[in-house]
Order: structure tokens, then sequence, then C-alpha cells
């Protein structure tokens, strides 16, 4: 099942696509008939509470970074004011001379996550949708912290839905396409921790709740976006997240 977050009629909810139609999930709010595609704002797949990420996820791009691979899972977070739906423009901030693309698969929790066995993950997720790591890589590199590199309004793209269908979220081919042109491509048969023992791992550290998102990491092939470029999350079997880049000035 495909899931989108929508609004219509000035009531906000997650509704099932079916051809061009949106069933509403949400039995309380009387909405018996599906509604055109057409009528409906789409909005973020979700409104999590916190977005937590994995540096270094995959062997190829902790090379092209320079970095040893960790040896445990290297979590930062995204504040939820980053986050923006397929179709919506990534602000290139004016403090920035080198935005980067990172092309990643996204977990949907569904249920509230504490210290959760890796065998009992599948249980409490939602779906799966694509990501973008947006990061801004010369100020990554000159904090060396990552908090205001990864946090600009706008740097984390996520859509185009959730996908709730896939069995085997470690078997995917990701592609990453600006202008068309394949920057990354790979399977998550390669990350280096897996996307349930990633979530089990956050679920010991801190309670995930029903919405928030955990990144599962980005392969090699991370590179600038400019102005003006379209970039193309790709996840077999879930669907193509699309947004612009645009320059700071440009949103007024």
């Amino acid at each position: 099942m495909r899931v989108l977050r929508v609004m219509y009629q000035d009531k906000v909810f997650h509704g099932a696509l079916e051809d061009k139609t949106v069933r509403c999930l949400n039995t309380s709010l009387g909405l018996k008939d599906p509604v055109p595609l057409s009528e409906v704002q789409v909005l973020p797949v979700v409104m999590p509470t916190k977005v937590v990420c994995v540096g270094l996820n995959y062997h190829g791009h902790a090379r092209e970074m320079g970095k040893d691979v960790p040896s445990e899972p290297l979590l930062f977070l995204k504040p939820p004011s980053a986050v923006i739906g397929t179709g919506e423009a990534i602000v290139c901030p004016a403090q920035s001379r080198d935005v980067h693309f990172e092309g990643e698969l996204a977990v949907v929790m569904g249920k509230v996550c504490r210290k959760v066995k890796v065998a009992d993950v599948p249980d409490h997720v939602f779906g799966f949708t694509c990501a973008n790591d947006v990061t801004a890589r010369d100020l990554q590199t000159r904090d060396v912290q990552y908090t205001r590199a990864k946090s600009f309004d706008t740097f984390c793209p996520v859509g185009p839905w959730i996908e709730t269908g896939v069995d085997d979220p470690g078997n995917l081919t990701l592609r990453t396409k600006v202008n068309q042109e394949v920057r990354q491509e790979e399977s998550t048969r390669d990350l280096i921790v897996s996307p349930y023992e990633l979530v089990s791992y956050v679920s010991g550290i801190m309670t995930l709740m029903p919405g928030d998102i955990v990144l599962t990491g980005t392969p090699s092939g991370v590179g600038t976006l400019h102005p003006g470029d379209e970039v193309h999350v790709e996840i077999e079997k879930i669907g193509i997240l699309m947004n612009r880049a645009i320059a700071e000035q440009e949103t007024g």
C-alpha cells in the first residue's frame, strides 16, 4: 500500500493512494468515499518528532569521505523543520557554498519503539520511503560536528509516499540522479548496519515514536547541488523522490 499524507477540506490525514484517488485511513473523519487526487493537497509524508540519521553506513561512502568505518553506528539528528515533501524546493543557504545530495532509504515508524530486538523491529515499522540527507559539506568540514550542516530548513526531503509492502528492505536498489544523470547507484545489501539492525540500535538509545524517521545512510557518489538542479532519489519497490534546488534569495 502506498500511503500519502494530505489535506482535504481543511482536514489532514493519511490516505491510501489507489489509482488517481486517495482513500482516507482515519475512519473517525467520516470520509467514506475515495477523494480524487487532484482535489487534495499532498503534504510531507509524516511530521516526525525527530529524524535519526546514520553516517558512514556504506563502505564506499566512508572511503570517499576519507573516514574509517565506525565501530558503532554514527548517529546524528535532523530537526522536524528540515522535512519537506516531493516536489518542494531544497533551499541552498547563503552560508554554504557546497550543498550536497545524499540519497537514502528511510524507515518510517508505526509504533512506539524502545529497546526492541532486531527480530521484533518489523512489527514496529509502518513502511519505507525515499529520503535525501541534504548536507552543507563545507560547514560540516568546518564545524566537525554535523548539526548545522544537516539542519537547515528543507534539508530533509522525504517521499513520494510511504510504501508498506516492502518485504526485504535489505535488498533494494537505490539510485540518485541529478538532472537525469546517475550519480549514486547501490543496493541496500551493501549497508554496513542493516535497516532493522539500525532501528534496534537506535531504540536502545532513544524512544522512537510513530511517524519518526530513521535514515539508513548514503552510498558513494555524493556531490554538489547547484541552484536549478533537479535531484531524484529512486528506490526499487518504493518510488521516486523529486526536488529542485534553489538559491536562498529566490525564496524572497
